[in-house]
Order: structure tokens, then C-alpha cells, then sequence
């Protein structure tokens, strides 16, 4: 088997442990929206905290996930040829700075997170 279709290979085992992750996440999610719901309904201050948490936790998460896609993006980029077509290269670049911005979202949401103690901002991952 090449080299290119091994690493092809390789990229796809470590998407296919990522949507495992993204379950988890998801399983999180709707707990925390859970906690989040009896502190707003009964003002218990334990759900509070255990919902902060939990939403530290997957944004942590997160951002590992889409610095992995950051990193995967940019050796994309490094691996380009002179001799690629001009449409890879353009999708490729536009690729890296998709996997940037969203990285850089990822960093804003778990930075307010951290610092929104009161619960004020609505923080989503969509």
C-alpha cells in the first residue's frame, strides 16, 4: 500500500474517533443544558457550578479537536506542490482558514466560559 493512501487511512481512524468524541460532547451538552435549566428554574447554585464546568470541560475538548484540524489543515498547506492545480491550492488555503477562524472561536467560547461566572452569555458550538 503507498504512503499517501496509509496516511489517508490514518486521517480517517483518527475522524472516525473524533465523531466518537463529538457524541460524548453531545451527551455533555444536553446535560449540561439539563443542570443549566435547574439552576434557572429552583436557583441551585451546585447545578450552577457543576453546569460551568461541564461547559469548561467541552470546550477544553473542543478546542483540542479543532487544534488537531488546525495542525491537519496547515500540513496540507506545507504539502502543497508547485505543480498543484490552482483550485487545490485556493480550497486548501480557504480550508486552513476555515480551521483557523473556527479555532479561534473555539478559543473565544472557552475564554467566556471561564470568565462568565453570573451565566450571562449564551455560550453554542454550532
Amino acid at each position: 500500500m503507498s504512503n499517501d493512501i496509509e496516511e489517508k487511512l490514518r486521517q480517517i481512524r483518527i475522524e472516525d474517533f473524533i465523531w466518537v468524541i463529538y457524541i460524548g460532547i453531545i451527551a455533555l451538552s444536553y446535560y449540561s443544558n439539563y443542570l443549566e435549566r435547574r439552576y434557572y428554574v429552583s436557583g441551585d447554585f451546585i447545578s450552577k457550578d457543576k453546569y460551568r464546568n461541564i461547559i469548561i470541560l467541552i470546550f477544553s475538548i473542543l478546542l483540542i479537536v479543532y487544534f488537531y484540524f488546525l495542525y491537519d489543515s496547515y500540513k496540507s498547506v506545507k504539502d502543497l506542490k508547485v505543480n498543484d492545480s490552482e483550485k487545490k491550492k485556493r480550497l486548501i488555503y480557504l480550508s486552513f482558514l476555515a480551521s483557523l477562524l473556527i479555532f479561534i472561536s473555539g478559543s473565544i467560547f472557552l475564554y467566556i466560559a471561564f470568565s462568565d461566572t453570573d451565566l450571562n452569555v449564551e455560550l453554542a458550538f454550532n
